[in-house]
């Protein structure tokens, strides 16, 4: 039984890339309970919320680090992914949960430096005083200070995996996960279904330019309306060359195929020109011979 319980609250190490997906979720948090809390203030007079918009983000902060690393120890994107802080600071190797001081100088670094940082500019920019310049200096060559010290440790971290952020290394807190990490059971159902359905894509991609559909249209209009069923008023049309047979209207400079049928100029040729193995679509004939309507001679013979 001890030996279990042990083993329970060993601790284990988590990967660099849990740790920035940790930080990258609480970022979106955040992001999202502001969008949420300003969505409030949409009927109000624009501007409402800009002169206290770091006081209200500081409270709301307050109110998310209340509920996450006072009361469990992690944030909520560690939460997520299964990762809780630990005190390095104890010697012992087994889980030691964060102290109160560490909970309250997180706050401080956080919440506190945020607020400092966006605020030290209004504070100290209608002052002209001589000492208010040099706080408002002294706070600018901190902030790109620990900016720096940051990148640093991002560096660092990026090296041997530990202390994502620089409140992490000076606090001493460290990322492990909450629980033993079993072995991912990996599936190739999803991978294999996607697989197949791109190839298939790509293959209809690379097929559909070499269908010549309009002329497979046209194959199937000449095999669904043959010439013998067609009404007697359509044969009558045909035959007094009233219609043309592409776009059923008066044709417009009426040209012939060598088959009986009437077209417009403009229709046949637009088509022979797609299709140089045009057909015509109501019996099939293929173009011999594209030759304009004799009015007087072809009439009488069709």
């Amino acid at each position: 039984m001890a030996s279990s319980i042990g083993n329970e609250k060993a601790v284990n190490p988590v990967l660099r890339i849990s740790q920035l997906d940790a930080l990258e979720l609480n970022k979106a948090l955040e992001q999202l309970v502001w969008s949420q809390f300003t969505s409030c203030f949409h009927g109000f007079k624009p501007g409402v919320l800009a002169h206290f918009e770091p006081e209200v983000k500081a409270f709301l902060c307050l109110i998310l680090w209340k509920f996450t690393i006072y009361s469990k120890n992690a944030t909520v994107g560690q939460a997520i992914l299964n990762i809780q802080y630990k005190n390095n600071l104890s010697q012992t190797e087994k889980y030691q949960p964060l102290s109160k001081n560490q909970k309250l100088w997180y706050l401080i670094f956080t919440v506190g430096g945020r607020w400092l940082e966006e605020r030290c500019y209004d504070l100290f920019s209608n002052r002209q005083q001589q000492s208010f310049c040099k706080i408002k200096s002294c706070i600018s060559f901190g902030s790109g200070l620990l900016k720096l010290c940051g990148l640093l440790n991002f560096l660092i971290f990026l090296r041997k995996g530990t202390f994502a952020t620089l409140t992490e290394r000076i606090l001493g807190i460290k990322s492990v996960f909450c629980k033993p990490q079993s072995v991912r059971q990996i599936g190739f159902e999803y991978m294999n279904r996607e697989l197949l359905w791109h190839g298939f894509a790509e293959f209809l991609i690379y097929l559909l330019p070499l269908i010549n559909v309009q002329k497979l249209k046209l194959k199937i209009s000449s095999w669904c309306l043959p010439i013998a069923g067609l009404s007697n008023s359509e044969n009558t049309l045909a035959a007094h060359c009233r219609e043309c047979s592409l776009c059923g209207e008066w044709p417009t400079m009426p040209h012939t195929i060598g088959c009986p049928h009437v077209f417009c100029y403009y229709c046949i040729k637009s088509n022979f020109l797609f299709d140089m193995y045009f057909t015509c679509p109501k019996c099939g004939s293929e173009v011999h011979d594209l030759q304009p309507l004799k009015y007087k001679i072809e009439m009488t013979e069709l």
